[in-house]
């Protein structure tokens, strides 16, 4: 058997090829450079599976408000939608997905608060929302928050909307627990309750969906002020790079016609396009 004789020019080949290999050229293991925006073959971000108009994973993909605004933000940090793997991030655990490295950020209704910032750090705020009430379209009495005291408030498990109501504004509403805001619909469709309460952009994302286009309403009490943000590793650069792309999605028109296509049919009345850093109390 003979041996091939090696030239100093495959040789230096051979080389290279190591090299490369070493660096981990190729491979889907992690996110690459998507630290410092782009260059790697995935990114991870957190958003929320079930929020129709926000985020929600349906049969033909990822949906919803949250869902175009962070890929309008990867596409700015250098990847396109194939790229994205899309990672669920409920409320309880988004700090810590975060802190672990589970995703590069997260855009999930994530309402920045001082407390939240103690363990990350956020890029924003993108949407302005208020807690609010979602009625029947055709209920003429509920008027204002202390019209609820008439009325029976649908409670969610695991949610302090509807008890905060009835702590502060309408002490005498009757509370109906819910698992779901999702169960509340068919409850509030058909007369079971009355009204149901949290984040007017979720109520509008609700409100949106096919089934239920024209049969209710926001009140537009806006009792509280929730600012979203985008969630980041504390001390993550990308917090920065991240307030670049928004500032980019307002100015060109992508912010208004993603509030248009998820909450248009619920007749949002949305604030405009909150500005970086300013942070309603």
């Amino acid at each position: 058997m003979k041996l091939r004789k090696v030239t100093a020019a495959s040789a230096a080949v051979f080389a290279l090829a190591l090299t490369a290999t070493a660096c981990g050229g190729g491979g889907d293991k992690d996110s690459g450079s998507s630290s410092s925006g782009g260059g790697g073959d995935k990114i991870k971000i957190g958003i929320k599976y079930d929020q129709p108009g926000l985020g929600q994973k349906t049969p033909q993909g990822y949906a919803g408000f949250d869902v175009d605004v962070a890929t309008y933000v990867a596409k700015k940090l250098g990847y396109d939608e194939k790229q994205i793997e899309w990672k669920e991030s409920k409320s309880a655990d988004r700090e810590t997905m975060l802190q672990r490295g589970d995703v590069e950020f997260i855009a999930a209704t994530y309402s920045i608060t001082p407390e939240r910032e103690e363990k990350v750090d956020f890029a924003g705020p993108y949407l302005l929302a208020h807690q609010d009430v979602l009625i029947r379209a055709d209920d003429d009495k509920i008027k204002s928050p202390e019209d609820l005291n008439s009325a029976k408030l649908c409670s969610v498990t695991g949610s302090t909307s509807a008890q905060n109501v009835k702590d502060k504004l309408a002490p005498k509403a009757q509370l109906q627990p819910y698992p779901t805001y999702s169960a509340c619909l068919p409850g509030l469709q058909n007369g079971a309750v009355d009204a149901l309460t949290t984040d007017d952009s979720i109520l509008a994302g609700y409100a949106a969906q096919d089934q239920f286009k024209g049969k209710f309403k926001l009140a537009g009490f806006k009792m509280t002020n929730e600012n979203y943000g985008i969630g980041v590793k504390k001390g993550s650069d990308l917090k920065a790079k991240i307030n670049d792309a928004l500032e980019a999605m307002v100015a060109d028109g992508s912010w208004e016609k993603a509030v248009d296509a998820n909450f248009g049919p619920a007749n949002y009345n949305n604030e405009p396009a909150p500005k970086i850093g300013d942070i309603k109390s």
